[in-house]
């Protein structure tokens, strides 16, 4: 055990008590985390700072309000709900069309108004959110992914997170919906995350439940080598992303829609740490060398070049 302790520190690998203790409790201060934890609130931060985000359709934000959904819905053939407080994809909902009465959802089964009222009342009541407490239910434009991602996703919408430390982006990577994650790009749901080469925006190796992999299991189509598109503008969103909330260590999440570009999805102060098996390299030495030159990198430019040419990280 302390052997494999030892390995880890040796190879730069942030741990979790690691994370909390130097960096989300150092650099986060609590006060900012509303801005992040609630998605509506980031939505509009970063509208307002001229972020392209998912169109919102409507809240549902008290109980009484779940009898407008159908009207609220009416004009809509596909669509997503989500709690705004949820965190890992839980109580998602993603609708792809309709049939008759009944909403289509992206596993193709058909579900009832009654069961979409329900499950948005479930939200409201706080089942999905952070601590438990009351929620929102947000109603989206449905993301139509990139047709880069074709043969490499099954049924959902892959995403980009980018972690960024003091405005420089340190690590990223695409995560991947599989048929174990019933379309949602969560690796704790059994999505894959795959390792991005910041300079170069080129897919590296991938982590599917801690494994590494070079294809997808579903399509069988390799993961490796894929060059995400609009890679420098998903740079630049994410870098921007220090000054729209303050938060220090954050991980930015984004889609890249086949006719809009890439859309903000959300942030988080607390982003998970399977990046670091998905790159096949540890968190740790970047952040520290952020954190060594951060007084020298002046503006968005300086910090995206510092990033481009420090932590280029070729295939395997």
């Amino acid at each position: 055990m302390f052997a494999l302790a030892n390995t880890l520190k040796e190879r730069g690998v942030l741990g979790l008590n690691q994370r909390n203790a130097e960096y989300t409790l150092w650099h986060n201060p609590r006060h900012l985390y509303p801005l992040v934890d609630d998605k509506l609130t980031t939505k509009r931060l970063a509208e307002h700072a001229g972020l392209a985000v998912p169109q919102l359709y409507g809240t549902i934000e008290i109980q009484r309000q779940v009898r407008t959904l159908p009207e609220l819905l009416q004009p809509y053939e596909d669509f997503v709900i989500k709690p705004a407080q949820g965190s890992g994809g839980d109580g998602i909902v993603v609708i792809t069309g309709r049939r008759k009465a009944r909403y289509r959802k992206v596993s193709g089964q058909l579900i009832s108004q009654e069961a979409l009222d329900h499950h948005v009342a479930n939200i409201l009541s706080g089942l999905y959110s952070l601590g438990g407490h009351p929620d929102k239910a947000l109603i989206e434009y449905r993301v139509k992914f990139d047709p880069i991602f074709e043969s490499i996703s099954f049924q959902g919408v892959p995403d980009v997170r980018i972690i960024v430390f003091l405005g420089v982006p340190v690590m990223a990577m695409v995560r991947l919906p599989t048929k174990m994650s019933d379309g949602k790009a969560n690796l704790h749901q059994g999505a894959i995350g795959v390792g991005i080469d910041l300079a170069t925006g080129k897919t590296l190796s991938g982590v599917w439940n801690n494994e590494i992999v070079i294809e997808h299991p579903d399509t069988e189509h390799p993961v490796q080598g894929v060059q995400i598109p609009w890679w420098d503008l998903l740079l630049n969103i994410a870098a921007r992303s220090y000054e729209l909330t303050g938060l220090g260590y954050q991980g930015v999440d984004m889609v890249l829609d086949r006719d809009q570009g890439p859309l903000i999805l959300e942030l988080n102060a607390r982003p998970g740490l399977n990046i670091q098996i998905a790159n096949q390299a540890g968190l740790y030495p970047r952040l520290k060398l952020v954190e060594q030159c951060h007084s020298e990198l002046s503006g968005l430019e300086a910090r995206l070049a510092f990033a481009k040419e420090r932590f280029h990280c070729p295939p395997t």
